[in-house]
């Protein structure tokens, strides 16, 4: 039996996103995982302070934001990689921290929800090297 590629991909990351779903109510972390395209990864101070990187799934914000509450109002640059985002900001509010608060959203006492990159995976967007910001489409 044979399967076309695209379809058993969208059932992987189905079936992927059903389990982590599950292990997010659950409070469980079930697994690192390697980012797909557009999300970005968050790595310059993750490995570095002994905690995996952050996989921001970019566009699942995307669809409930419109781009200038993030990138305007929260103060994130356009450019994947070139915001020095640390724990101590989020914490204080800034960034992240302006909804993971544990009201909006998960606050930062559930560190696997963001920080479930496998090791090594580089700061930056993912999916292609002309999806890092504006003026490299």
């Amino acid at each position: 039996m044979t399967h076309d590629v695209t379809q058993l991909s969208k059932k992987n990351t189905r079936h992927r996103s059903i389990i982590l779903f599950f292990c997010t109510l659950s409070g469980l972390s079930c697994f690192s995982v390697l980012a797909e395209y557009a999300d970005v990864v968050l790595n310059r101070n993750a490995e570095f302070n002994d905690m995996p990187p952050v996989v921001f799934p970019h566009w699942f914000h995307r669809i409930r934001f419109r781009c200038k509450v993030c990138h305007h109002e929260l103060g994130f640059k356009m450019r994947a990689g070139s915001n020095d985002i640390t724990m101590g900001d989020i914490i204080d509010g800034k960034y992240c921290g302006m909804c993971h608060n544990g009201e909006i959203a998960w606050s930062v006492d559930n560190c696997e929800l963001c920080h479930s990159g496998k090791p090594g995976l580089k700061t930056g967007m993912q999916g292609s090297n002309e999806t890092s910001g504006p003026g490299r489409w």
